[in-house]
């Protein structure tokens, strides 16, 4: 559903501000380890995420990537949008250019709601939030072996 460019930008946004909370900044490889993400790619992503104030990172020796106050409560729905755009809330399932409700693809309807769903569920949920539920056990960031 997400690309996967947003796939691992949301895992390391995840990681990024759980670390953050403990004082560190994180580089590339070690989030990237961490959350099983090809590393130059990731880099990318990241450095883009970063440009559109979504992250912060800093050079040098005791720099890296880590999420101020005001980002750690930006909407997950505000992630996903910096990475994806906003095709997923209001593209065709399908991928046809001309899908409505006048003129519907055959899962038109069902994906309506799954998308609804979707959307209340990612502007309903901070970066923090999220942080805090991978913290305490209840989800995880990578692959489960």
């Amino acid at each position: 559903m997400f690309s996967k460019a947003c796939e691992y930008g949301i895992r390391a946004v995840i990681f990024i501000c759980s670390q953050t909370k403990h004082g560190k900044k994180m580089g590339v490889k070690d989030i990237c380890k961490e959350i099983d993400a090809p590393e130059f790619f990731t880099a990318k992503v990241l450095q883009s995420l970063a440009k559109k104030n979504i992250i912060s990172s800093s050079k040098g020796p005791t720099g890296g990537f880590f999420i101020n106050s005001e980002q750690e409560k930006l909407k997950a729905i505000d992630l996903v949008i910096a990475i994806d755009g906003d095709k997923i809330f209001r593209g065709c399932a399908l991928g046809l250019k001309q899908c409505s409700e006048l003129n519907p693809c055959p899962i038109h309807n069902e994906f309506k709601d799954i998308r609804e769903s979707l959307t209340h569920m990612l502007e309903n949920k901070t970066i923090q939030e999220l942080a805090a539920e991978v913290e305490n056990g209840l989800a995880t960031l990578a692959r489960i072996a």
